[in-house]
């Protein structure tokens, strides 16, 4: 079973569930955690492969990585905890993570807060795919992840979302690298489909200005799902949680707050 830490609250229902990135670990969220405990019970996890769910991939995954397959890990960890219907907050590759979660189980999903959401892959994200699936055997993985960090990341103000990303990921070997790199042949019509189907679940998308590959697709996608709300953040590239984390906490624990009292009065 995955890595998670629990953080309960003394008189709270509401649990908010964390998702990270490939190549991150639940480390991400470490900007989140002071504002949230005070409101909210929260699980994070780390997904096969990453954090301190690495050492149980040799053991237990050997079965061919989908995001099916990851995203069936979380609900094993919440169907072991019993973790009641609750809100999910994702980060870059952990967005599409999260949605799929909401496509196989809804009723488990209050909300969704989609951090530096990937929707769709333009043609400068569909050019780095390639690049690693044709290298992926040969360059070793950290290359070609701190080349990803730095085109996805460029700016001086994203030095810490990249470096934090870039010192996970060193925690990955070569074969758990090529294993989730392997996920991004699937992802393009699993994008498709997600656009295509609104599942009418309440989502809220924070994105950077500056986040270049990704922020366009959002902006298209909010426009047909209406339970969809997008807020942008000035000055701000991908990893929008630790790059203006007092901003995104505050609209996201506001997201939150609000389906909470929409629940009480159906």
């Amino acid at each position: 079973m995955l890595y998670h830490r629990e953080y309960v609250h003394p008189q709270s229902q509401e649990w908010v569930v964390f998702i990270h990135g490939a190549g991150g670990s639940s480390a991400v969220w470490y900007k989140q955690l002071k504002d949230f405990k005070k409101e909210f019970n929260l699980l994070l996890i780390d997904l096969r492969g990453h954090g301190k769910s690495m050492d149980l991939s040799q053991a237990i995954w050997t079965d061919k990585y989908t995001f099916e397959s990851v995203t069936r890990d979380i609900i094993e960890v919440l169907d072991h905890l019993g973790t009641p219907p609750a809100h999910f907050m994702g980060v870059s590759l952990g967005t599409i993570i999260a949605r799929q979660l909401a496509e196989i189980q809804p009723q488990r999903v209050k909300s969704l807060t989609m951090a530096g959401a990937v929707t769709r892959l333009n043609t400068q994200s569909r050019i780095l795919v390639f690049l690693g699936n044709t290298f992926k055997h040969i360059i070793p993985y950290m290359w070609l992840y701190r080349l990803f960090a730095f085109v996805i990341m460029p700016r001086k103000q994203h030095a810490e979302s990249r470096n934090l990303f870039i010192l996970e990921a060193q925690k990955l070997c070569q074969r758990e690298f090529i294993r989730w790199f392997k996920l991004t042949r699937d992802i393009n019509p699993l994008l498709k489909y997600f656009k295509e189907k609104d599942l009418k679940i309440p989502t809220l998308y924070i994105m950077g200005d500056q986040d270049v590959m990704f922020l366009e697709p959002v902006k298209n996608l909010v426009i047909t799902h209406k339970n969809s709300i997008l807020k942008i953040l000035e000055k701000c590239g991908h990893v929008v949680n630790v790059e203006q984390p007092e901003q995104f906490n505050h609209l996201s624990l506001a997201f939150i707050k609000n389906q909470k009292q929409l629940d009480l009065y159906p």
